[in-house]
């Protein structure tokens, strides 16, 4: 018995049909750390893969790939939908998890990154690690064997923005063109979103407070990509500007993990970025709004937006398995 589509998604994918789904791209042994490590075709044909994958499985299809491969999952940070879309896709692909924290890892005990990373990879054909600080992922991906995919760091979170493209693209009917105005911080989801947006030929607005700017390295470096794709890349104060006639509104957290005792200053310097309806009326009428989750209504953004008509944030969340199934598939297939 095939799944359900959600009420969202209904109609928004091609139908299902008995022809092989997309390739594979030839991505086999590449770690996945940020999305400027990849050309805008090999995204692509990620992306081509996941909404195959997806549609295989709303039909109750799908093969099993990655048959007696194991991933090691490990977290410093804890996590809700990286943990279980990993476990989940990593299980339907045919595949076994192994599931760390650092608590449960000589990690604790001052065994180093690199040690962990040759160990790990005598004994697993893949890795995803969710870190507090990027320069442990890199180092991790320099010294493993095996496939590192970053789960999220400090600055990037290149599967979430992946599944937001699928999001995007079946809401939108394509990527190429679209405008998405991010409003807050410039944190680790815009660092990815601004990669991927430039990748994408996508128009990315990013509103945030003075001093709460994404990294300039990471904007140069979108804005190199976006020459090459046609993307417009703008950073900006005025949350208004930002949302006039955008496609999509796209929010986080204002404080992430790690930024608890800043949470009072930083609620008084975004109050002006709160995605509600009077922002939200300065969208094109059929904008979509988008979020990674968790949310924190009455800060980040009102109730009547993230539960009103326009919000996708669960056909997001969803997608999460579905973009990083092909990610999987193709790293380690």
């Amino acid at each position: 018995m095939g799944h359900p589509m959600s009420p969202r998604s209904e109609g928004r994918l091609p139908a299902a049909t008995d022809e092989p789904g997309s390739p594979v791209p030839a991505l086999r042994g590449r770690d996945f750390l940020t999305l400027g490590e990849f050309t805008p075709e090999e995204l692509a044909a990620l992306l081509d893969l996941a909404l195959a994958m997806k549609r295989d499985w709303q039909a109750g299809r799908g093969g099993q790939p990655l048959y007696g491969k194991t991933l090691a999952l490990i977290f410093e940070k804890p996590s809700t939908r990286t943990r279980v879309s990993f476990e989940v896709g990593m299980q339907q692909l045919g595949g076994r998890v192994l599931t760390l924290t650092t608590r449960d890892m000589q990690l604790s005990r001052g065994e180093t990154i690199a040690d962990t990373a040759r160990v790990l990879s005598r004994y697993v054909d893949g890795i995803m690690i969710r870190a507090y600080s990027h320069a442990t992922v890199e180092e991790l991906a320099d010294a493993a064997d095996v496939p590192v995919i970053n789960g999220l760091t400090d600055l990037y979170h290149p599967c979430q923005v992946m599944a937001d493209l699928l999001t995007i693209r079946e809401h939108k009917g394509g990527l190429a063109g679209v405008t998405v105005a991010y409003v807050g911080d410039g944190n680790n989801v815009a660092h990815s979103w601004l990669l991927g947006a430039a990748q994408f030929g996508l128009r990315l607005r990013v509103a945030c407070p003075e001093g709460y700017e994404p990294l300039p390295e990471v904007v140069a470096r979108a804005q190199t990509i976006a020459r090459q794709t046609g993307a417009e890349i703008t950073v900006l104060r005025d949350p208004v500007e930002a949302v006039a006639g955008a496609d999509v509104i796209y929010t986080d957290v204002w404080t992430s993990m790690g930024q608890e005792e800043e949470a009072d200053q930083r609620r008084q310097v975004f109050a002006p970025y709160q995605v509600n309806a009077r922002l939200a009326a300065h969208a094109a009428d059929d904008y979509i709004f988008m979020h990674c989750l968790p949310a924190h209504r009455g800060e980040e953004v009102t109730a009547d937006v993230i539960d009103g008509p326009h919000s996708v944030v669960f056909d997001q969340a969803e997608n999460r398995l579905h973009a990083q199934k092909a990610i999987l598939a193709a790293l380690l297939g």
